[in-house]
């Protein structure tokens, strides 16, 4: 085909690694000579659009999904491999492919551009958002990366239409011939690829600004294998003190608002169903959802402000070594991290999670977690139980069986995965690639929003589904009416509910009370605490049983064993109905969140009762 002839080069595509600006690129070489359509057999969009040239010939453009790698490991990068290599039936491979590297992450798009130089097809380099390069204090020479890659290398800045003209004229001037040398220079492997895009970058930079070797050097610290983690670890030790400590006035307000109510609804109205249905139900019941909203903010504050600064993107990097071990990616460390504060924001935020095996295992471990819902369990029985003695400078025996059980369930979860990912869920580690974002402030506008947005999808999501099964378990508590002088839990369906739990979970140390406790338990962990309270003074004259009473009944009744049992029990028990509910939302049916429920209450049982028998043979 000669030079000359109008029809070559009728097809260009644009590749290049996710974030490169692609899209941008496209929109700006095509404006609103474009359409849209599926490529065959999947749901990937196919972009299409006409790139006029300077000697007013128009080719075919094509906006190819962002890919990491011809490996395919998603739909997107198979679609984009497939048509690169012209395996889609009737859709020819393109004539010439445009690489758009993003200037600003150079070495870290280098190493698919070799993928694609491998090729040897006629390629041109987009070097792409070089302002944003410059931002960051990166000056760049085109000239010697071209030297480098082999092939032309035109800097752009697509939003400005900046490079379009000098783009568009190397495009009409790409040759037509393969460059059959390609493959034998850049049949890589990764490692060598990895190393090879780090010279090249390195070559490409002129200079750099005080505050990018700054961030570098900070990242060399982040990122280190060893320090990395540490400091990871530290600082979520630090986070979770904070989000405790600071909580506590705010939720012990909003604990004596509810309080408030109550007594002013108990004072104003007649004695009746009425009454009882407000201040048991639905004040009781909300109030279990709302006191702990607080936690729920503070916790969702700092992970926005990890996000936000860029640093929330390098503990998924550090966790990604870690969680590859048990088969999961780095992708699921912030879902998991989510559900400390509740399961139902974790089990939600697994959609950002394309393997849908990853997806899944990280749904059913997440209940593991230690939520927040858990903490007024946990505290009111090792206040009762756990002696204020200390074992070393600043470290109480109380606190250490408190961060135990936070490791229990971490080193559960972790477990789990790894039996899930070889079994019903199996698979090998997916693994992932991200690039680092710029460290910045936050804005203190959009952490006002993400709270907000969070708050609301909390209380929304989880707070309504607590509150119907408050006022359910509440009429079960409530009906029959006992007879003069019968027990009220007695003569309900939920102590006969009780009655039929305590012969299955007595062989573990649990009492009738702990029995009882767990059924209206089923709506939200933390409502254990007042089912104990109320179990124990249901009888009495005063209604209103302070936490101190429920830690002197427990501390007077139940043996070590037994609330250790109990505590063990907590630990794995998927004690809420919302999570469930959330999770049969998120898996689209009943089968996996049933498979949870099955698995969890076996290791709670399995547990507790290893806990109850081990302590006993202990003589504690």
């Amino acid at each position: 085909m000669s030079r000359d002839d109008p029809v070559r080069h009728h097809k260009v595509a644009l590749v290049g690694n996710p974030n490169s600006g692609k899209s941008a690129l496209f929109n700006a070489l095509t404006g609103a000579r474009q359409k849209i359509a599926n490529y065959p057999g999947v749901t990937v969009e196919r972009k299409a659009g006409r790139l006029a040239l300077p000697n007013g010939e128009s080719r075919e453009l094509i906006d190819l999904p962002g890919a990491y790698s011809f490996d395919a490991a998603s739909p997107d990068e198979e679609v984009t491999r497939k048509l690169v290599h012209g395996e889609f039936e009737g859709e020819a491979a393109p004539d010439v492919l445009v690489l758009v590297l993003d200037a600003a992450n150079l070495e870290q798009h280098l190493v698919f551009a070799q993928e694609v130089l491998e090729l040897g097809r006629p390629t041109v380099v987009a070097l792409n958002m070089v302002d944003l390069a410059e931002r960051d204090g990166l000056t760049l020479d085109p000239a010697a990366l071209s030297e480098a890659l082999g092939v032309p290398v035109v800097p752009t800045v697509a939003v400005r239409r900046k490079g379009l003209d000098e783009l568009t004229a190397v495009i009409a001037e790409a040759d037509t011939h393969a460059d059959e040398e390609a493959h034998k220079r850049w049949h890589l492997t990764l490692p060598e690829r990895r190393l090879a895009a780090k010279h090249m970058a390195k070559g490409a930079i002129l200079s750099k600004s005080t505050r990018h070797t700054i961030e570098t050097g900070i990242d060399r610290v982040l990122l280190n294998p060893w320090i990395g983690p540490v400091i990871l670890f530290g600082l979520l030790f630090v986070i979770f003190q904070a989000v405790f400590a600071w909580a506590t006035p705010f939720a012990d307000a909003l604990e004596g608002g509810v309080g408030a109510v109550s007594a002013l609804v108990t004072d104003t109205m007649p004695e009746g169903f009425v009454r009882d249905f407000l201040t048991e139900g639905v004040l009781a019941g909300v109030g279990s959802v709302v006191v702990f909203l607080p936690q729920i903010v503070i916790l969702f504050f700092f992970i926005l402000v990890m996000e936000a600064s860029g640093y929330m993107a390098r503990a998924a990097f550090l966790m990604d070594r870690l969680m590859a071990g048990v088969g999961l990616s780095g992708k699921s460390f912030i879902p998991l991290l989510s559900s400390f504060a509740c399961a139902i924001p974790g089990i939600m935020a697994t959609r950002s999670i394309p393997d849908a095996k990853d997806r899944l295992t990280t749904i059913l471990i997440a209940p593991l977690m230690t939520c927040s819902a858990r903490l007024p369990v946990y505290a009111v029985i090792i206040a009762a139980v756990i002696p204020q003695t200390s074992i070393g400078p600043g470290i109480g025996l109380q606190g250490l069986v408190l961060f135990a059980l936070y490791v229990a369930g971490i080193v559960g979860a972790m477990v789990v995965a790894l039996v899930l990912r070889r079994t019903v869920a199996q698979g090998a580690a997916s693994g992932f690639i991200m690039e680092m974002p710029r460290y910045q402030l936050p804005r203190i506008k959009d952490l006002a929003i993400g709270l907000w947005q969070r708050a609301w999808v909390f209380l929304r999501r989880a707070g309504t589904i607590i509150f119907v099964v408050t006022i359910a378990l509440w009429l079960m508590l409530s009906f029959p009416k006992a007879d003069p002088g019968e027990s009220q839990m007695d003569a309900s369906i939920a102590g006969m509910v009780a009655d039929g739990l305590h012969p299955i979970l007595e062989p573990i140390g649990f009492n009738r009370e702990m029995s009882l406790a767990l059924v209206p338990a089923m709506a939200a962990r933390e409502v254990a605490v007042s089912a104990l309270a109320t179990t124990y003074a249901v009888d009495a004259a005063d209604e209103e049983v302070a936490a101190e009473g429920v830690t002197d009944k427990i501390a007077a009744l139940w043996s070590l064993p037994t609330a250790l049992a109990f505590l063990a029990w907590f630990v794995f028990a998927p004690q809420c109905i919302s999570t469930i509910a959330v999770a049969r939302r998120e898996t689209n049916g009943w089968k996996w969140p049933a498979f949870m429920v099955v698995y969890l209450f076996a290791l709670a049982y399995v547990f507790a009762g290893l806990t109850y028998w081990g302590a006993v043979a202990l003589g504690l």
